[in-house]
């Protein structure tokens, strides 16, 4: 009789991690655990027409617009038991997604692309929610717990570029203005 062993799969050492690269410059926010997964929404937006009915009484709806997509990544842990380091030094790097930068002309947060081994999508951050769930004896917080809701924005018109900015004759009249006539 032959002996035969199971011989473990080696573990990949190509694991990606998961990246929101800062595009203007800031910090990239590096995920310490890659998500376990990710929720993608978008919607549609229909118009109806409550005075034109069809033959079933209902209203006629016409078709509006494309809402851009948005994703949460749920759950990400960030723990710096280990090292004994305020896991702070990280959650101040994914607030400033929420933050805004100061640049010419405008001021507003910043503009990311989300990698995962691929890219995904261009995005701002839309909301961030972060516990601190794990302390050492001396209070410093050492893990978290972190949601970011993310929108996926045109890369022909990211936000701060004159693509992005309404045109002149669009824009809505300033009341304070005087105009003459």
């Amino acid at each position: 009789m032959v002996a035969s062993f199971i011989v473990p799969a080696k573990k990949s050492s190509n694991l990606k991690k998961a990246i929101l690269k800062n595009m203007d410059g800031g910090q990239d926010i590096k995920l310490m655990f890659n998500p376990t997964d990710i929720s993608f929404t978008r919607t549609i937006s229909w118009t109806k027409n409550d005075g034109n009915r069809g033959t079933t009484l209902l209203p006629k709806i016409s078709f509006s617009s494309v809402d851009p997509y948005k994703f949460t990544l749920k759950q990400l842990l960030f723990d710096t038991y280990e090292t004994k380091e305020s896991v702070m030094k990280h959650i101040d790097i994914i607030k400033q997604g929420v933050e805004t930068i100061k640049q010419q002309p405008d001021s507003r947060p910043p503009v990311y692309k989300f990698i995962w081994d691929k890219e995904y999508f261009l995005c701002v951050m839309t909301s961030l929610t972060y516990t601190l769930n794990m302390f050492l004896s001396d209070g410093t917080p050492v893990r978290a717990l972190v949601d970011i809701s993310l929108q996926e924005v045109d890369k022909s018109m990211l936000p701060g570029t004159p693509a992005s900015a309404s045109a002149g004759t669009q824009r809505l009249p300033d009341p304070k203005v005087a105009r003459p006539g």
